[in-house]
């Protein structure tokens, strides 16, 4: 668990990060360089779920041996499915990390949005949607490690 309690943000206990895939953890279906090992340290507090539509088909294998679960989304109504898995697991302890506008429902519910902005951009949707703006993967999951940036940030 990742403990939140940011003045005028409110308290977290944040028990699941939700990540997205293409654009967010990889780039054209590649994992970013460094995204391993800060997801098995988070693992150690939190539960990893990635949720994509796996766009170029790599997500099973770049993310093999990691531990996190894997859903692959088919078909259409892709952000309601990613709000509907962050509900279920409890919007208020369940931090989120994307970049597309399939990620502005997940974004918005979760109790801590962060959006990315990489190669792929992110969608205007998203970012407004998040609580935070990170310039990558790496510094958006550097937030969870060191929760206190994200007290920096939030705070009223």
């Amino acid at each position: 668990m990742v403990r939140l309690d940011i003045p005028g943000f409110g308290q977290r206990d944040i028990e699941h990060l939700v990540l997205d895939f293409n654009g967010t953890l990889a780039e054209d279906g590649r994992l970013v360089d460094g995204v391993a090992e800060r997801l098995r340290a988070l693992s150690r507090a939190l539960r990893v779920t990635v949720i994509t539509a796996d766009t170029f088909g790599r997500a099973r294998e770049e993310l093999a041996g990691l531990p996190v679960t894997l859903q692959v989304l088919a078909g259409t109504d892709q952000a309601r499915a990613k709000r509907a898995l962050v509900e279920e697991l409890g919007a208020m302890s369940t931090a989120c990390i994307g970049n597309g506008r399939n990620d502005r429902l997940m974004l918005a519910a979760a109790g801590l949005g962060i959006a990315v902005v990489q190669k792929e951009g992110a969608a205007s949707e998203a970012i407004a949607a998040a609580a935070v703006l990170a310039r990558d993967i790496r510094e958006a999951l550097d937030l969870l490690a060191e929760p206190r940036r994200l007290t920096a940030t939030l705070r009223d």
